[in-house]
């Protein structure tokens, strides 16, 4: 057996020069792509080559032919506008970007757009930009080390590495998730700050005072400076002890924003392209001779040699993994089939039908059942699983001493909690959840977007769905929040009506591999229906309840906990003598990605009588109501109050829905319909 360890050594002792000259060509590869496309931010990537540099060459492990690779170190640019920094390392260490790649950088369709994309370019980890994206890497590593590794086989041992500027640590995630990585000691974690005092508007003195020291020591976190940035030899050291540390490390480097220009030490080198004179200007200080993207032969050499030292641990990893698979085959399978889909077999719930359980309840129900059958399915709440229902019994507690748990204790820090479940999901072999109550998905909203932008599996968990929160009143009652995601391009969003629908959604759930879900349940108890039996959830909408003939009088839509209310509806109007039909819908995402045949056949165009009925806003459902059809929606805040008493006093009321029906069927009945 092998016990793979990457030691760090580079292959040759290497010529201070030959590395100077290594970080300027760095430097002007950046510095060329921002002039050529008059767009970009020349301060980071001047000021912090020389740790990216010591960070990639001297320790960052990873393959250049295998940029995917289970066992490599993540690198995070979180502060992702310095894109170009990062463009100018993948090129050099051999990545499939090329020059001419470069003289693209920020062009329609390129593979260097403004801010890195996860899966457009080879080698980037993470799409960054908004700030605070990749401690989920970091807990990924540990949690699957804990199940995976055997003595002799560590087959996750990687770092995660990340470069941050002042501006991600102004945002309040950074908090969230110093406080996160200390209290889980995410001892793989090493945060590179590079430190120049500059923030984009101004010298950084006008907007904080904070001394970030004590609050790194603080959140238990081991904290070293590095004085000059330009020193590789310190930089060394410091990465060097980082690495033996039990703690989660952060590296203060001190350096000058724009470093080499005529505006260095300026917010005016942070985010524009610095002009041809000052471009000269600084070839003049580097003394830089060569042309633009012209890079001399030694540094190619140079990065190519440090590859041999990566190389040869990356071919002892693979060596490993053969003896691996061959002494646990079941596991190595596991890892090999990695599209972050979930077992779902023989996947039942007990018949429960004329009773009434909350869809959180009949949620929980399923997610312990997919947890038996999912070692990897994981994930928490920010600290409401006892309300969500979330938490996975008998699977054990995710902390420093058992890092194998699933259920992950994240406090109130929603926004850390969705960056993490991401970055699970980036790090890969594992499916990662969030939970908490609907309302707070607003703190969320900047992670659930980068998870549809980066097609994620990320699965969101919301409880408390609508009015019938009732007593907490408008502040915790959610209204907009269902349009809110429904908005956002590239997430499903399902609410489902029952136990029924619950567990067909949780189906679809398990089955998604390229975007983000949003599961939004209620809290209060809900009709286990017969009509949803099977039925076709993972189609986004059906007809739950037909009329009686080819083309009804009307067609109630309705989703989650109104579902019942439309049925009831539906009943006592044909009492009257009016032929309804009732559809059901789950999700509108889904709905839409089925064939207009189906959903002519759901929704016959012929029928312009249509009534929406959910307790949210009103603004999605045009679509599917028309011009002539009506809305039960909710436009206003709530109130608080018994939740019967609010859902009442909105109108969510069979006596209402019966006179809006009414009145849309006569308001409509001299309307000449094409057929």
């Amino acid at each position: 057996m092998i016990d793979t360890q990457f030691e760090n050594i580079p292959l040759k002792e290497l010529n201070r020069q030959d590395e100077q000259q290594a970080v300027n060509a760095i430097r002007f590869l950046s510095l060329d792509m921002i002039q050529k496309a008059n767009s970009g931010h020349p301060g980071l990537p001047l000021d912090a080559a020389p740790m990216a540099y010591t960070l990639f060459q001297k320790f960052l492990n990873f393959n250049n032919r295998d940029p995917y690779w289970i066992n490599r170190d993540r690198f995070v640019l979180s502060a992702g506008h310095g894109s170009a920094l990062l463009y100018s390392l993948l090129h050099l260490n051999g990545f499939k970007v090329g020059i001419d790649d470069l003289k693209r950088f920020r062009q329609l369709d390129s593979l260097t757009p403004g801010h890195p994309e996860w899966k457009h370019t080879p080698g980037i980890d993470a799409t960054t930009g908004p700030l605070g994206q990749g401690l989920g890497m970091a807990m990924a590593e540990k949690h699957l080390s804990a199940i995976y590794n055997r003595p002799g086989f560590n087959i996750f041992d990687h770092e995660t590495y990340v470069i941050v500027g002042d501006g991600d640590l102004m945002e309040g995630i950074s908090q969230e998730s110093m406080a996160i990585a200390g209290e889980k000691r995410l001892s793989k974690l090493i945060v590179l700050f590079d430190s120049n005092d500059v923030s984009l508007d101004a010298p950084l003195k006008l907007s904080t005072g904070e001394k970030i020291q004590d609050r790194i020591i603080g959140n238990g976190w081991d904290y070293q400076f590095v004085a000059d940035g330009n020193n590789l030899s310190d930089i060394d050291e410091a990465i060097r002890e980082a690495k033996k540390s039990d703690k989660p490390s952060f590296i203060e480097i001190k350096t000058i924003i724009g470093y080499g220009t005529p505006l260095q030490g300026s917010s005016k080198v942070h985010g524009a392209a610095i002009g041809e004179e000052n471009v000269a200007k600084t070839r003049d200080f580097y003394h830089w001779p060569y042309q633009p993207f012209e890079i001399p032969k030694d540094v190619y050499d140079l990065f190519n040699d440090s590859h041999q030292a990566k190389d040869r641990y990356y071919k002892s990893w693979q060596e490993s993994f053969q003896l691996y698979a061959e002494a646990f085959p079941r596991l190595a399978e596991q890892l090999e089939n990695n599209d972050s889909t979930l077992n779902t077999d023989n996947l039942k719930l007990a018949e429960n039908n004329d009773q009434e359980l909350a869809t959180r309840v009949s949620s929980s129900e399923v997610m312990q059942q997919i947890a038996d059958q999912n070692r990897t399915f994981w994930g928490g709440s920010a600290d409401l699983s006892s309300s969500n229902k979330t938490y996975l019994k008998d699977q054990g507690d995710f902390t420093d001493l058992t890092p194998q748990g699933s259920n992950v204790f994240y406090g109130v820090r929603e926004f850390a909690m969705a960056a993490i479940t991401n970055g699970i999901l980036l790090h890969g072999n594992s499916r990662a959840f969030a939970s908490t109550f609907f309302i707070f998905s607003d703190y969320m909203k900047p992670a659930i977007r980068l998870a549809a932008l980066q097609k994620l599996a990320s699965i969101f968990i919301f409880s408390h769905d609508s009015l019938a929160v009732g007593e907490d009143g408008p502040t915790h009652q959610p209204v907009e929040q269902l349009e809110m995601l429904r908005a956002t391009p590239g997430i499903d969003v399902y609410r489902p009506a029952d136990q029924n629908e619950t567990l067909a959604a949780w189906k679809a759930i398990a089955k998604t591999t390229n975007r983000p879900t949003a599961l939004v349940t209620s809290r209060q108890k809900l009709p286990v229906l017969r009509e949803t039996k099977d039925a076709p959830v993972e189609k986004g909408a059906y007809v739950v309840s037909p009329g009686k003939k080819d083309l009804p009088d009307a067609i109630l839509i309705a989703s989650g906990s109104e579902l019942h209310l439309a049925l009831e509806a539906k009943r006592e109007l044909e009492k009257e003598g009016y032929d309804l039909s009732v559809v059901s819908m789950p999700s509108m995402e889904a709905f839409q990605r089925q064939s207009k045949e189906y959903q002519a056949s759901v929704l016959p165009k012929q029928v312009v009588n249509r009534l929406s009925i959910e307790m949210a806003s009103s603004l999605a459902w045009g679509r599917y109501t028309g011009i002539f059809g009506k809305n039960l929606a909710v436009d206003t805040f709530g109130k608080s109050g018994k939740a019967n008493d609010v859902i009442d006093d909105y109108g969510f009321n069979l006596a209402h829905i019966s006179r809006m029906v009414k009145k849309m069927i006569d308001e409509n009945k001299n309307l000449q319909i094409v057929k």
